[in-house]
């Protein structure tokens, strides 16, 4: 695993409480390249954030390994804190400090000395788009500004790897979108390897690896192109009028595979997109709902998303529900 720029195999972190253990992260692998980026998607209470603190040393592991550069993240976290800049999903900035106050901070934490503190402070400022803001307290920023100064101050020491615990939470669209390009520029100008968990699934799309984890498993882990062609059959997209009953005519189709909601459209996966166009104007029409013309879209990330885990849902239960098999004669003897 040393040649990888993050690493885990079979991966556990178990919380013990008084009535039980939990386990959070449930023998996890992934590899992450240099100069990749990596995105660790899945809902709230899958283990995405367990895994990163886990991976950073910040938690200890249950069982398993997992390596920062080669250091093992148990034995070597001041090795790794060297090398990596971190948010974390609750970073908080000094707010009665300025932008300047901020960054000279952290460059003191993390022992940038005051001769490069002089030439990096002010590069990382006008990378971040801050120069014209040194003097403003932090708690005074906006909340993209917030994001933007976090990141300049996990880059002070020049990390090699920037893990980042959705960072971009709660922040307007324009915003996200200019905090991903200042990821996208290190990535290429500086080769950074980056590693982040996101909640959002066009911030998926960006990133060059997908791990999906589900209560503390992983999923899948592929590439966002690849992750969406495990999705069987062609998307079709309509409005209809009423919401419900179109669902739930839709659902019982043949040749529907799948039916998805998305803001006041409908998502149904079919097997033929002719045939089951047609079938399904007839069906609307007929129960009196009126729609706009089905058309064929290109799968997301937000779909492919839903499907594997209502899969993973689907499968779970099946598990839950049946029944073991009976012991052998033999084994009762």
């Amino acid at each position: 695993m040393n040649e990888f720029a993050i690493a885990t195999r079979d991966l556990v972190k178990e919380f013990k409480t008084n009535r039980e253990v939990i386990t959070a992260v449930d023998h996890v692998s992934f590899q992450i390249e240099a100069g990749n980026t990596y995105g660790l998607i899945g809902p709230d209470g899958a283990g995405k954030s367990t895994t990163t603190r886990v991976i950073l040393g910040l938690l200890s592991r249950t069982d398993g390994e997992s390596r920062v550069l080669g250091f093992d993240s148990m034995r070597d976290m001041y090795q790794i804190r060297e090398r990596v800049g971190y948010i974390a999903q609750q970073f908080s900035l000094p707010p009665n400090l300025t932008v300047m106050e901020n960054m000279r901070f952290f460059a003191d934490v993390h022992m940038v000395s005051p001769e490069n503190q002089k030439q990096r402070i002010p590069e990382l400022l006008s990378f971040a788009g801050l120069s014209d803001f040194t003097s403003r307290l932090a708690g005074k920023l906006s909340g993209g500004m917030k994001k933007k100064l976090a990141l300049a101050c996990s880059l002070v020491h020049e990390p090699q790897v920037v893990m980042l615990d959705e960072p971009t939470l709660g922040v307007d669209p324009v915003s996200r979108r200019e905090f991903w390009s200042l990821l996208g520029n290190l990535r290429a100008e500086k080769g950074l390897t980056i590693f982040v968990c996101t909640p959002y699934m066009d911030e998926a799309e960006r990133c060059t690896r997908v791990g999906l984890i589900y209560k503390g498993r992983m999923i899948v882990d592929d590439t966002p192109a690849s992750i969406k062609t495990k999705i069987p059959g062609h998307l079709l997209e309509f409005s209809p009028s009423v919401f419900a009953p179109a669902i739930q005519l839709c659902t019982g189709m043949d040749g529907v595979l799948e039916v998805q909601t998305y803001g006041d459209k409908v998502h149904v996966f079919v097997d033929d997109v002719p045939s089951r166009r047609a079938q399904i104007e007839s069906s609307l029409d007929a129960q009196g709902i009126s729609h706009d013309t089905p058309r064929e879209i290109e799968v997301r990330m937000e779909e492919a998303f839903i499907s594997l885990i209502r899969r993973e849902q689907e499968s779970s239960l099946e598990e839950t529900v049946l029944p073991q098999p009976p012991q052998s004669s033999g084994a009762r003897r």
